[in-house]
């Protein structure tokens, strides 16, 4: 069985100081960060994954899912604007040794990572099937959005799938805890 670790979403713009920030953002990117290092340095005791890829935000206008006044919810501040430094993944993620990166949410909302597609246009179940992936690892920031939809995601299109929640940053304590149960409920392993 080959696996992959998805890292999603450790941007800027939601740590510590951006634009619409998650609290533990920045200690999370560098947990991921120093994962990632010994990954790709090939150290004993490395993480068992045969691919790692990473998905952002990446907005140009996407439309009534950003607003001057947000329920936070379904609207939200401006964030991970295409060009903007908020969009860019946290310094504490070096080196990112990431095998293919996935952009999602141009002209429209977008929370799973399985909305992405590389700058080719390949889409993530397509790029994972291909890498005969059958196991999927999920972190990344937030716990109760983007985290949550890609690995729902990842366990209907029948991809194995944990969620490391260690390496992940929720935005509310009621809906993170809501959101491991839905998870889990349907056939997420929470480690």
């Amino acid at each position: 069985m080959t696996r992959a670790l998805i890292v999603v979403d450790v941007q800027n713009d939601f740590c510590e100081g951006g634009s619409l920030p998650v609290a533990g953002g920045a200690r999370v990117a560098a947990d991921i960060g120093d994962l990632l290092h010994r990954w790709s340095a090939h150290e004993e005791g490395r993480p068992a994954y045969d691919v790692v890829v990473a998905t952002k935000d990446h907005h140009i206008d996407p439309g009534s899912h950003w607003s001057l006044k947000p329920d936070y919810a379904q609207t939200w501040p401006p964030h991970c604007k295409v060009g903007t430094e908020g969009a860019g993944f946290h310094p504490n993620l070096d080196p990112q040794p990431f095998d293919q990166v996935f952009y999602k949410g141009e002209h429209e909302a977008a929370y799973s990572g399985f909305e992405g597609r590389t700058a080719s246009g390949a889409a993530l179940a397509d790029w994972l099937r291909e890498h005969q992936v059958s196991e999927v690892d999920v972190c990344g920031i937030a716990t109760d959005h983007c985290v949550r939809a890609t690995a729902l995601d990842s366990a209907g299109l029948g991809f194995d799938t944990r969620v490391l929640t260690a390496l992940c940053a929720g935005v509310d304590e009621d809906t993170t805890a809501a959101a491991i149960t839905e998870m889990s409920g349907a056939g997420v392993e929470i480690a």
